[in-house]
């Protein structure tokens, strides 16, 4: 379409067809010509699906709203296979590699999956909460955001716990289920009793997969699927921002997040520990406060009026120096300003006018 946002398809060719693959949260179709002798060589498109892309096939004559890439069959009436994005953040790309950040399937390649995460718990991104690294497409490629409120829900595993702290007990779990006194049965048995993490990460989107609950089309399928969320979306369950701006969903008193008290109302994560004030060092209430003597007073005021004085006979030896000389024009002078000098206190002033009127015998008036 005119406002898609994806490249331009270099396929052309009478009869073809598609063929798709998934890899967690990647789709890559694959265009074939039924006639290979005689047509275009296959043509890879790798697409992203945003939060709002899906495919839908529906008449041509009747393409739903952004439809932004559409594959029109020979049949009469033709009909339409349409990469539908409302919000336009999905997008797809040419060839059929998959994106290179993007680590193992939760779905089909979950033994790599598990050894991905596993083999990587020193990497910086497991210093994060277990909420936020489980959005982490690079470990835990295919899992979302009503799959991690839904997978740490069944397992009640605290949303702001450390991630490193809560995968960190799967590898003791790994060395018990490979005991070689353990027979096979005891395994299997052990692993429906007690699934961990990783294993929800791979079973919980195949429950959605296999009852076919999220299909755009169809409003019985909806509300099948809200009907299955035991907690994303749930009344009565809470929620807060992460420091991506993703909204977690968790059940009340399964664990808050640090240094936050969440209040009605407020609903976002802050992203940094406030810090904390420099101690300030108070007056001791019980110590004496020092006395000034009126000769005390009297000295200072003589102080601070020989101090100005000298800074008036400074400023005025400059201004003689840099002054205009015969021939020069007084605007034409360079330089720079001279700093202010500071404001005469009052009582200073009144000083030094009373010293004045009695050096020459004369009285103020109070």
């Amino acid at each position: 379409s005119p406002v898609g946002r994806g490249p331009e398809v270099p396929f052309r060719c009478e009869a073809y067809s598609i063929s798709a693959i998934a890899r967690g949260k990647e789709l890559r179709l694959t265009l074939s010509a039924l006639d290979a002798a005689a047509g275009p060589p296959p043509q890879d498109l790798v697409f992203r699906f945003g939060m709002s892309g899906s495919f839908r096939l529906c008449p041509a004559a009747e393409l739903p709203r952004h439809a932004h890439l559409r594959f029109l069959t020979r049949e009469s009436p033709p009909r339409a296979l349409c990469f539908v994005d409302p919000r336009r953040f999905g997008s797809w790309r040419l060839g059929d590699a998959w994106q290179a950040e993007r680590g193992p399937c939760v779905i089909s390649e979950y033994q790599a999956f598990r050894e991905n995460v596993l083999k990587n718990l020193d990497d910086r991104a497991f210093d994060k909460p277990i909420c936020e690294a489980l959005l982490n497409q690079k470990y835990f490629n295919g899992i979302g955001n009503y799959l991690r409120a839904e997978i740490l829900y069944r397992l009640k595993i605290p949303p702001f716990e450390k991630a490193r702290t809560v995968l960190d007990a799967l590898k003791e779990q790994e060395m018990r289920k490979k005991d070689p006194y353990l027979t096979l049965s005891k395994k299997v048995k052990l692993k429906q009793e007690n699934p961990d993490l990783l294993e929800l990460c791979h079973t919980v989107p195949k429950e959605v997969i296999a009852a076919e609950l999220l299909d755009p089309e169809h409003t019985d399928n909806y509300a099948a699927f809200k009907n299955w969320l035991q907690c994303y979306l749930v009344p009565g369950m809470s929620s807060l921002r992460d420091r991506n701006g993703r909204t977690i969903w968790f059940q009340v008193g399964a664990g808050e997040p640090p240094n936050h008290s969440p209040k009605q109302g407020d609903t976002s994560l802050p992203r940094k520990t406030p810090r904390k004030k420099s101690p300030q060092v108070k007056a001791d209430p019980e110590a004496p406060s020092p006395k000034v003597t009126p000769r005390a007073s009297k000295q200072r005021r003589r102080a601070a009026v020989k101090a100005l004085k000298s800074e008036v006979k400074e400023e005025e030896k400059e201004e003689e120096a840099d002054g205009p000389k015969k021939g020069r024009a007084r605007g034409r002078r360079k330089g720079t300003a001279a700093p202010a000098l500071p404001e005469v206190p009052l009582n200073v002033r009144r000083s030094c006018r009373i010293s004045a009127r009695r050096g020459r015998g004369e009285t103020g008036s109070p």
